[in-house]
């Protein structure tokens, strides 16, 4: 209503249109929020952000930049042939253009396999093998840099999928762990997640408009994940209803988490 330049992009779940400027302020706007909310970070604090090369991670790894935190990246080569190779220039050339750190850690080279050689030998499912892994090597890494937290690219759409996955088969015990903030424990940082206000099409556009070049191709690995699905789900429903996919992941954070985090009801599920 009182901005004159041409909008970029309309998000009907805030009744809105925004120009490039604007829809910059409005993403670092949202992870501020989401950090106060949440309690994620203190301005002290160092950070370790999980960088796969995608859009939502070098987005989050932007905006905590953007604000002033002390904010790292991790980038797990995952010997996932040309996929793997140009994320890992994408997330190389996102820390050389603004002077920040990028660890790394090659998975074939430090720990003698890949993802589809681990994935085989582990009789898993692609994607649960390259969670596993990945879940170890954030931990590790984190607490070898002695980072405070480790931040992950989750944006709103990843959460509501899998709770909408996870309401679907109840899964109480995921359900109970499903929250913006994991506490430190057992040795190792807390996680956070800064981008649960902001959806997959609005962390798109602000790396459009800021210059910031991805990944844009899906993981080869991941045909016939069923988390896709959920996604594709609550988008023809969001499509239909803007901000259900808002209103299904704060409703349960706001009404049943606590209950799910005390136990109640679990033994029902």
């Amino acid at each position: 209503t009182v901005c004159r330049e041409p909008a970029v992009i309309d998000l009907r779940r805030h009744n809105s249109n925004f120009c490039a400027s604007h829809l910059q302020r409005f993403c670092r706007d949202q992870v501020q929020k989401a950090i106060d909310e949440f309690d994620m970070l203190t301005p002290g604090d160092r950070a370790l952000v999980a960088v796969s090369g995608g859009k939502d991670s070098l987005a989050v790894w932007d905006i905590l930049l953007e604000l002033g935190y002390r904010a790292d990246g991790l980038y797990i080569g995952l010997g996932i042939g040309d996929y793997s190779d140009t994320s890992k220039e994408h997330a190389r050339r996102f820390a050389a253009e603004r002077g920040a750190h990028l660890v790394e850690i090659d998975l074939p080279a430090e720990y003698g396999y890949d993802i589809p050689e681990g994935a085989r030998a582990a009789r898993r499912a692609p994607c649960s093998a390259c969670g596993l892994t990945k879940r170890h090597l954030f931990d590790q890494a984190a607490v070898d840099g002695g980072y405070d937290v480790l931040v992950t690219g989750h944006n709103l759409d990843d959460e509501a999928a899998g709770l909408f996955g996870n309401v679907l088969h109840w899964h109480t015990e995921y359900l109970a762990r499903q929250l913006p903030v994991l506490p430190a424990g057992n040795g190792f940082p807390r996680k956070v997640k800064p981008l649960v206000r902001l959806s997959e099409r609005e962390t798109a556009a602000y790396c459009i408009v800021r210059g910031i070049e991805y990944q844009v191709e899906e993981c080869p690995m991941a045909a016939g994940n069923r988390h896709l699905g959920y996604k594709e789900a609550l988008n023809t429903i969001e499509e239909r209803s803007p901000g259900t996919k808002h209103d299904f992941y704060f409703g349960f954070l706001d009404r049943a988490a606590a209950l799910l985090r005390a136990g109640i009801g679990t033994d029902a599920g």
